[in-house]
């Protein structure tokens, strides 16, 4: 077994700023933390002078597309490429073809990950079958085959009665078992390929307004505080959206929530001339929104960074902005992109980062933290705050590029990544 000396770096933790400190691992295990270590005989030394040693990332929202769609990703291709981008978990969500409705359909997706990935891989499960939103899914022997969580996610579950009804026997279950809403209304949200608002009244399409997902997302809400569960909102992109879990967190309701750095970023004057990398669902709201977004991040009404990653074919997105599918890859571009515009320019810190986008995901799910910590398993990034990426096709791993980054070069670059006795990449 390797043993690996990092020297000279800083490590990144929720609790504070990252502190200088050299790290040593032996047979997969952080065994030291400290200033001017010795280095053990025999030892890799890796001179990390100037670089944040942080724990390895983790998304909650990441659509692999196998099994049924292996020509926009694979587990193999998506687990490659979350390793590029700094992420060492994911878990998946259940619109597979066929979706992933049964206990079945989650072993089926666990082999495939066993085989072919070097991160872990967790899955959700459907909570109606097919995702047709009129039968509950098979839900318990999911949950003995081990879904992380339940969500319909690509689609609402637009029976308020049935939603009640699943929330009701899953927590029954399993008091661990959380459910995940995507957050529309079918009636309201309409053609999905924009924002209502200035810019679809200037590229004549109509959009979808705020206050479908807004409500729906206040339905279910309601409906998991009046039975006690836990319930998670996904991909949150409006002001009013945060403000409403702010609300139901301080009436009590077990409720927390994701953003996504496309919604932090990004607005619908940012498709120009019907650019279709930045069509997607929940669409890009307004600047205003994106403020505010930043701003329920940092005050911590959102629970979570996450990427809906969302892999398309270049066919597919060189359809006309109306009949291209939504959906942005994430997974290469999530945290240098967070890092450039958020941590470089100093609206917020590795703390919110690591506490964010790797130690919260994890919690929700009840999964082990990664901490670079003596005694922890190593899961760990080294990264370059004065290097730079630049978002090539041959650059990312993804099988997809429909990504507004597609050549562009950000500050900051992902330079190692360590999972156990493995180093998964090394630039």
């Amino acid at each position: 077994m390797a043993i690996r000396y990092f020297q000279g770096g800083m490590v990144a933790s929720e609790a504070g700023d990252p502190v200088r400190a050299d790290v040593i691992i032996e047979a997969g295990e952080i065994t030291a933390v400290g200033e001017n270590l010795d280095v053990p005989e025999g030892a890799e030394v890796h001179d990390v002078t100037g670089k944040i040693i942080s724990p390895g990332m983790f998304d909650a929202h990441v659509h692999m597309r196998e099994p049924g769609q292996e020509a926009k990703e694979t587990i193999k291709s998506g687990s490659e490429a979350a390793i590029n981008g700094g992420i060492t978990g994911v878990c998946l969500m259940p619109n597979t073809a066929p979706a992933i409705d049964s206990s079945q359909m989650v072993k089926l997706v666990a082999e495939i990950a066993e085989r072919d990935s070097r991160i872990p891989i967790y899955t959700s499960g459907c909570i109606t079958k097919g995702r047709i939103g009129e039968e509950l899914a098979g839900i318990d022997g999911m949950r003995e085959a081990g879904v992380v969580m339940l969500t319909d996610d690509g689609d609402g579950v637009q029976d308020p009665a049935l939603l009640r009804t699943a929330m009701e026997y899953a927590t029954g279950l399993d008091e661990k078992l959380f459910f995940a809403s995507h957050c529309e209304i079918d009636e309201l949200s309409g053609p999905r390929a924009l924002n209502e608002g200035a810019v679809s009244d200037r590229l004549g399409i109509q959009g979808s307004p705020a206050c479908s997902e807004e409500i729906c997302m206040d339905r279910d809400i309601r409906l998991a505080h009046s039975v006690g569960a836990r319930l998670h909102i996904q991909h949150v992109s409006s002001r009013i959206g945060m403000e409403t879990i702010r609300w139901w967190q301080s009436m009590g309701a077990r409720v927390t929530g994701e953003v996504c750095p496309h919604h932090l970023l990004f607005a619908d004057e940012d498709i120009g001339e019907f650019d279709t990398h930045y069509k997607m669902n929940p669409p890009l709201r307004t600047r205003a929104d994106n403020e505010a977004l930043v701003q329920g991040l940092i005050d911590g009404v959102f629970s979570l960074i996450s990427t809906d990653h969302a892999p398309h074919t270049p066919f597919e997105k060189a359809q006309d902005f109306v009949n291209a599918p939504n959906g942005i890859t994430g997974l290469d571009t999530a945290l240098v992109s967070l890092f450039h515009h958020f941590v470089e320019p100093g609206r917020f810190g590795w703390d919110l980062l690591v506490k964010r986008f790797s130690a919260e995901p994890r919690r929700m799910m009840h999964l082990p933290v990664a901490e670079v910590t003596v005694g922890k398993p190593a899961d760990l990034i080294v990264f370059d705050p004065n290097g730079e990426s630049t978002f090539t096709a041959e650059f990312m791993q993804s099988k997809s590029q429909n990504t507004p980054f597609l050549d562009k070069t950000l500050k900051g670059r992902v330079d190692m990544v360590v999972l156990g006795d493995e180093v998964l990449l090394d630039r």
